[in-house]
């Protein structure tokens, strides 16, 4: 039986009941580990201030099992979440089912919604009808023996919509949904997993990325990442693109010239469809910050933290969490994890480094300007911050955690100590190495800064650093996408005026305006500039971000420092930057 993906997509429309009381968001696939678990399955969230949060998850496990016993969904588990907005409510499946799933879970939501608004359902004998139809077009015995042949041999299996591969990199093979083989045809000897790295957090994400992948290149090894930018194996795109979800790890995984992966873990790709791996090495957890709050029932720090730590559920059994012992939510998170941890922080007093190294655990430490790796026994590495480039002489605190965590996890994936110094010590913040964040220009005398911070966060970071330099006249260019809220564009513009700019250049981004005016965020932060005692005149504003940053670069001079939040148009600034230079 030929399996027709497009059309088992369409095929139910299951009617679901409405009312003001409720907001439901769309049911989707989770194809592996996210916030609530580690299986795959199907998720709905529903949100309400009017019922009770309990009471809806009551009546909607009543109603699943009864579906579920229906259609003789045997050994399914189901999972739900209270949260103040509302409930996640979840249930399990196996690979070769997931679109059903949804279909199962929406018939599930049809029945509970009825009853929560006392309305009359559909014919339940109709729907489980229909819903035994679409699982007898999707289901693939093949695909689920040959999952379980390969779990059995620790082989990772990653799937999507058009094909099923077994292994990574070198060792992978992959096989269209239709053409999958009998477990005795698999040429299992050649088959096997590589070692993958998982790199989340709100900020320093892209530039662990790049510089593990340093640090991977050093060792001769071929490289591949995974990032906001692109999917990246050695010096080849293979396509540009914000690929920091799960399908831009298969993408890469299945590249058979891949030898070792890097793959950025953005919250977005979390929450929709879950991690596509369950054989990771390493996973590396940067810091929790405020972003992107009030998604998909994430309204606090804490949910965000609970997002980030999915990482967790797809390491090996000796995979190895490196954490930011600096970072309390970092820390409290890992402090309940059954992972073995690796700890990095920016002080040899930092709780769990004292714990670690006298317990044998794993860690890596900032002391006297020299960063120091622990192995459990004794130090086995250390290298002067003054050596690494991004640390700019120490004053860079952020990239002195990011050097921190991408040696932890170089340690983790058994790269040698000299690839890893030379990765460290070759990297620098430049648009070739690192684009967009902290890249250094020096244009007639003065020192330009491009970043593309765009949470308070990161602005903040960035922001103290270059307070720290010696300078004469000080000038800022920022914008803000307009999805972000009136409090979060004063936030951010806050953060950004701690670096204490004479001149304030606001800018418009025409591609960023997401249901605002023209203009509407620029005057936000204009506003703000004035009450932090900015004179008016000095708040120049223009239509796109190249035209601010030109105005900048006419006005430079000798000893003159610049930060450039660069969100949009960031090619172009870059080619008049080297231009001026």
């Amino acid at each position: 039986m030929t399996i027709n993906i497009e059309e088992i997509e369409d095929y139910l429309s299951i009617r679901i009941p409405e009312s003001d009381l409720i907001t439901l968001e769309s049911s989707r696939r989770v194809t592996g580990p996210g916030l609530l678990w580690e299986k795959p399955g199907a998720i709905l969230d529903v949100f309400t201030s009017y019922f009770d949060k309990q009471e809806v998850v009551d009546c909607w496990t009543v109603e699943i099992q009864k579906v579920l016993d229906a259609i003789n969904w045997k050994n399914i588990h189901i999972k739900t979440r209270i949260f103040d907005t509302g409930v996640n409510l979840a249930i399990s499946a196996s690979i070769d089912l997931l679109y059903s799933a949804v279909f199962v879970i929406e018939t599930s939501w049809h029945l509970t919604a009825s009853k929560l608004f006392e309305q009359s359902s559909d014919d339940f004998d109709a729907l489980i009808s229909d819903l035994l139809k679409v699982i007898s077009m999707e289901q693939n015995p093949p695909i689920l023996e040959l999952q379980d042949a390969a779990e059995k041999k620790n082989i990772d299996v990653l799937w999507d919509d058009d094909f099923v591969s077994l292994g990574h990199g070198t060792g992978s093979q992959k096989w269209g949904i239709n053409e999958i083989p009998n477990v005795d045809e698999v040429n299992w000897d050649n088959l096997h997993n590589v070692p993958v790295a998982m790199i989340t957090g709100t900020n320093g994400k892209s530039t662990s990325v790049r510089l593990s992948t340093a640090i991977a290149e050093a060792a001769g090894m071929v490289s591949g990442s995974t990032s906001t930018d692109f999917v990246k194996l050695g010096d080849d795109v293979l396509d540009y693109g914000d690929y920091s979800g799960p399908g831009g790890a298969r993408m890469l995984l299945r590249d058979k010239r891949l030898e070792i992966a890097f793959l950025e873990v953005a919250r977005g790709g979390i929450l929709r469809r879950g991690l596509p791996l369950r054989q990771a090495s390493a996973a590396l957890v940067t810091n929790i910050a405020a972003d992107h709050l009030g998604e998909y029932g994430i309204n606090t720090v804490e949910h965000l933290a609970d997002a980030k730590f999915a990482v967790a559920r797809a390491l090996s059994d000796d995979g190895i969490l490196v954490l930011n012992a600096d970072d309390k939510l970092v820390a409290n998170n890992g402090l309940s994890s059954q992972n073995t941890i690796c700890w990095f922080s920016l002080s040899d007093n930092n709780e769990n480094i004292i714990t670690a190294r006298y317990s044998g655990g794993l860690c890596c430490w900032l002391d006297n300007g020299k960063l120091h790796y622990f192995d459990g026994n004794e130090i086995t590495l250390t290298i002067n911050v003054s050596d690494i480039p991004i640390a700019m002489g120490g004053a860079a605190k952020f990239n002195i955690q990011n050097a921190m965590g991408a040696l932890c996890l170089a340690k983790a994936m058994d790269i040698s100590n000299e690839a890893i110094l030379k990765g460290l010590m070759s990297f620098s913040s430049t648009p070739d190495d690192n684009p967009g964040r902290c890249n250094e220009f020096k244009i007639k005398g003065a020192r330009v800064f491009v970043d593309f911070a765009h949470n308070p966060h990161s602005i903040n970071a960035i922001a103290d650093m270059l307070d720290n330099i010696p300078s004469n006249k000080k000038y800022l260019l920022i914008g803000q996408a307009g999805d972000r809220s009136d409090q979060d564009i004063m936030d951010l513009t806050d953060g950004a005026l701690k670096f204490n700019p004479d001149v304030v250049a606001t800018m418009d981004m025409e591609d960023y305006l997401r249901g605002r005016e023209f203009g509407e965020t620029a005057a936000i932060i204009k506003n703000q500039c004035l009450k932090h005692g900015i004179d008016e005149d000095n708040i120049p504003h223009f239509s796109t971000p190249s035209e601010g940053a030109q105005y900048i670069i006419d006005q430079l001079e000798e000893g003159d420092l610049v930060l450039l939040l660069a969100l949009a148009e960031r090619d172009k600034i870059f080619d008049m930057l080297k231009a001026a230079t």
